[in-house]
């Protein structure tokens, strides 16, 4: 079996894969970040002490992380020294420190310059580092005595966050924003009014006009007060507002058009979201779906906090150009991600929980779909990102049903699901899931009350592929994502027709279901016979993982030689390959638009051409 270095992806059979990849930083990990990255304990905000002091977690391995203190000298004169303190919670600790002097009395830090980095002038910064243990994070910051904030006053509170903002008079290029007060022990001096995470203005009031906009256009805001001391409190909930006017969707009506980008991908793949741009599909496509969150402990979590929002770009890796700087509040995809909505503002974003490797986390959140939603909620609508995500998607792939384990949460648990995460997302934002496309009889569809969960979603991405492959490692080959049936046919109720038809039956809405293509292969090796249901010795070798192969890599490795039940197939020496072509796409979206569907999904992108000819296959195919 082949592997991808540094990153092996798997792909299992009726479901999204999820990757297993080491990095070179020691110990990094796929986790949960209690904090953001970068803990946000400072403001740059003139005051008395004329300095700040920031904390980043660098890199965090579970039982540890590397952590660093920055001091910005934000006045007019030189600082001569600087002694931080900071108190972390029991079970957190430093270990060992450079560029500093530690030391640490109970749960109490202090960290004091060495002889050669007292001085800062000016506008510059320093910096010092430590390996801590334990998962906590810094509160209670000091520097110099003062707040590490700017704050003139020690202990000075920072404000309250103001009431989440509302909109109105919203027009093709305004819209006005009203909030309630925030508090503070020593009052408020004004407020920070920020549109997609960036200050476009401060007022003393708690209304704010803001003109200049595009019209047909989302937006995010959100308020955050400042007291006298010229501290800076949390940031408030966000509301959304899209402007009147502008066009639709170009190309596809009101069809969906919707990819999966692949977390992963940014590392052994170097498949990143300038992609999606310079292949030309972010102007064809309609949504997208961020993959994956983790499901942890009845909970939305974070997937890979280093691709998701700490990977820094360079500029010829960026969307616009621009590269990351190491002190910007949001960098990796997420960031990438809001620079292409800026360049195609019709393309809406939703996060994908779940997923095969990570379904297995649903079945604690059925047991409290209200706390499940909550999470999801919050992490989906945290300030540093709200405005790049539309919505949420779970890819919850077996519900009662047995995959990579086995689930007893019951038929009902995913409408619970679903019905949870529609009353506290609202009808603002998309709620959507990926499911089974196993049509058989008793099979995953009869298994979940998917028409009562669909009652909260606005659609269903169905998981039309991989239906057969090379697990069974003997064949008979099979086209692993057949439009129809056929004769010969493996398994009965395992093809697209007959998972839409049964979805259809249980009182599902056919505008609710979206047609789901694999932009890969799967295929055998020891295969002598040209036609499907021949028999074979074992999985064909694949770039990344035996049995699998992307379809820019088949296209010229192995040709299509025919076409059964809607999709291609290859025979070429001894391996076959079944994969879907741009041909066999066009005629897979005439029948999707006779079915009454509502567009079409593909698993992922970065299975596609550099010019991203299978996008636009699908793309036109929904004209």
């Amino acid at each position: 079996m082949s592997t991808e270095t540094p990153l092996r992806r798997t792909r299992l059979r009726f479901g999204h894969g999820r990757a297993n990849r080491s990095r070179a930083v020691a110990g990094l990990t796929a986790l949960i970040l209690p904090l953001a990255a970068l803990v946000g304990l400072a403001s740059p905000a003139e005051a008395a002490t004329s300095a700040t002091a920031s904390f980043t977690k660098k890199s965090d391995w579970g039982s540890g992380f590397e952590g660093q203190w920055t001091v910005k000298n934000t006045g007019t004169t030189a600082l001569s020294s600087w002694t931080i303190e900071w108190d972390f919670p029991s079970g957190t600790a430093v270990g060992s420190a450079w560029d500093a002097t530690v030391t640490g009395s109970g749960t109490h830090w202090t960290a004091k310059n060495l002889g050669w980095n007292g001085t800062v002038a000016p506008g510059a910064s320093v910096s010092f580092g430590f390996n801590g243990t334990g998962p906590g994070a810094p509160t209670g910051c000091k520097l110099n005595g003062a707040s590490c904030d700017g704050g003139s006053v020690p202990g000075d509170n920072a404000p309250s966050a103001p009431g989440t903002p509302t909109a109105s008079a919203v027009t093709d290029t305004s819209v006005k924003l009203s909030w309630s007060a925030a508090t503070d022990d020593n009052g408020i001096k004004n407020y920070d009014v920020l549109r997609d995470g960036a200050v476009v203005s401060t007022v003393t009031g708690t209304t704010y006009s803001d003109s200049g906009l595009t019209a047909g256009t989302d937006y995010s805001y959100t308020v955050r007060a400042r007291d006298t001391a010229d501290q800076t409190g949390p940031v408030s909930g966000a509301v959304k507002v899209h402007t009147t006017g502008g066009g639709g969707t170009p190309g596809t009506g009101d069809k969906v058009n919707l990819g999966y980008f692949a977390n992963w991908g940014v590392y052994g793949r170097n498949y990143h979201v300038k992609n999606l741009d310079t292949s030309g599909s972010a102007a064809k496509i309609t949504h997208i779906n961020y993959a994956f969150g983790n499901v942890q402990g009845g909970k939305c979590t974070i997937g890979d906090s280093y691709a998701d929002y700490d990977k820094a770009y360079t500029a010829d890796q960026s969307v616009d150009g621009v590269a990351d700087t190491w002190d910007q509040p949001l960098r990796g995809n997420f960031n990438q991600l809001r620079k292409l909505k800026a360049k195609y503002p019709h393309i809406k974003i939703l996060w994908s929980f779940g997923g095969w490797t990570w379904s297995g986390g649903f079945g604690d959140a059925a047991k409290n779909p209200a706390a499940f939603a909550e999470s999801c909620y919050g992490l989906v609508e945290d300030p540093r990102w709200a405005d790049v995500f539309d919505g949420i998607d779970i890819d919850w792939e077996y519900p009662n049903a047995c995959g990579l384990t086995c689930d007893t949460s019951g038929p009902d648990a995913l409408k619970g699901l679903t019905s949870a995460l529609r009353a506290k997302f609202g009808k603002d934002y998309l709620v959507t899931a990926a499911i089974t496309a196993d049509g058989s009889e008793g099979g995953k569809i009869d298994a979940a009350d998917y028409a009562g969960a669909a009652q909260s979603l606005d659609w269903y991405n169905v998981m039309t592929y991989d239906f057969f492959g090379a697990w069974d490692a003997k064949g008979p080959t099979a086209p692993h994502s057949p439009l129809t049936s056929y004769e010969g046919i493996p398994k009965a109720g395992f093809s697209s027709a007959d998972a839409i038809s049964k979805l259809k039956a249980k009182g599902v809405p056919a505008s609710k279901l979206l047609l789901g293509i694999g932009f890969y292969g799967r295929g055998w090796t020891g295969v002598t016979q040209d036609a499907p249901g021949g028999t074979a010795t074992g999985a064909a070798s694949g770039t990344y993982e035996a049995g699998i192969e992307d379809y820019k890599v088949l296209k010229n490795s192995c040709p299509s030689t025919g076409t059964v039940a809607g999709t291609a197939y290859a025979h070429c020496g001894t391996n076959w390959w079944s994969y879907d072509t741009p041909a066999t796409i066009t005629s897979k979206m005439t029948w999707a638009k006779n079915q009454g569907l509502g567009g079409a999904f593909f698993w992922e992108f970065s299975g596609d051409t550099t010019n991203g000819e299978l996008v636009g296959a699908i793309h036109n195919g929904l004209k």
